[in-house]
């Protein structure tokens, strides 16, 4: 099977290729701005005839779509979440074989839902930010293209890799960098929200089904656990051995569900020997709501109609994450 990927060089992008390589099943051909890339092709820039042009001579099968952004201005957002994904639709309808469509959506996409149940894919979207409305308008461009597509709305990813922009990257490079100075406290924004992580090598392994199954529509793919990220935090610590204090400030946590975020297991909300966390707020004044203090999914789709269930646990996903930052030189 001839694959066509959009980009490899990001979060999810990078583990999605190292998945499809693997696979002598697929012939792999990447398409971004990179000089590592097979195809220079800027889809926020590039016009629909010339990625047509690319598709006819490549001849995919399925096109596999992990572009995107998720932090910067709302021009930035909507021109790599929704421009792009158009550009990609149109495409694909002008080439001589309109290829399979496999998109990679957020739950963001999903805005607030009801605490205490996870979201399914037939809830009504209602996202809050330039994100999470960007990637929402790119899935309703791919479900109204009349192709053969699906969009797996991915939650909160975590793994090897997080971008230290990330909730775990950056916690993690504070907790190298108090190691490392002999500091006893790291300072990280609230982290009261709950929210569905799952590794991004479950999720490669998601998209690699997807491609290859004839599933279509919007599939989420999560643990179908919620897990506080106070808790979750408090697992990197002890991989990391440090025993100072993570003081949360009085400010919201921002999980964008590409890169703040995903493992398998349910996380117990146990104390751990030896770390603490300081909620430090005014006295009297209630914490601050996050605009979406809970997310977990609905993940039966995924397992009944792309055989799909995630493999890492979440406490050796972010052992991984702590690894390769006290790796890096």
């Amino acid at each position: 099977m001839r694959v066509l990927l959009l980009g490899a060089d990001g979060f999810i992008g990078r583990r999605v290729t190292d998945r499809l390589l693997m696979d002598q099943e697929l012939q792999v051909t990447v398409l971004g701005r990179r000089d590592s890339a097979d195809i220079r092709f800027d889809l926020t820039t590039g016009s629909p005839g010339a990625l047509a042009r690319f598709l006819d001579a490549v001849a995919p099968q399925v096109v596999i779509n992990c572009a995107g952004a998720t932090y910067g201005s709302s021009r930035t957002l909507i021109r790599s979440n929704t421009l792009a994904v158009a550009t990609v639709c149109e495409a694909i309808r002008r080439s001589r074989e309109p290829a399979r469509l496999v998109h990679v959506g957020s739950a963001a996409e999903y805005g607030p839902v009801p605490g205490g149940v996870p979201v399914s894919e037939q809830a009504e979207p209602r996202p809050v930010g330039p994100y999470g409305v960007s990637k929402l308008a790119g899935t309703e461009l791919v479900l109204a293209s009349g192709l053969d597509a699906a969009v797996l709305r991915v939650f909160d990813v975590v793994g090897p890799g997080a971008p230290t922009a990330s909730l775990f990257g950056r916690l993690a490079e504070g907790l190298r960098r108090a190691l490392e100075r002999d500091e006893n406290q790291v300072r990280m924004p609230d982290l009261s929200g709950y929210r569905d992580f799952v590794d991004v090598r479950d999720v490669a392994r998601a998209i690699q089904a997807a491609a290859v199954s004839a599933a279509t529509g919007v599939i989420n793919v999560g643990s179908g656990h919620a897990v506080r990220a106070r808790d979750a935090a408090q697992l990197l610590v002890r991989a990391s051995g440090f025993e100072g204090a993570i003081v949360e400030e009085n400010r919201q946590v921002l999980l964008p569900a590409q890169v703040g975020g995903q493992g398998g297991d349910h996380l117990p909300g146990h104390h751990l020997p030896g770390h603490r966390v300081e909620e430090r707020r005014p006295e009297g004044r209630p914490a601050p709501g996050e605009p979406v203090p809970w997310r977990q999914a609905d993940v039966r789709t995924a397992r009944d109609r792309l055989g799909w269930r995630t493999q890492v646990p979440l406490e050796e996903s972010l052992g991984d994450v702590w690894l390769e930052t006290a790796c890096r030189v």
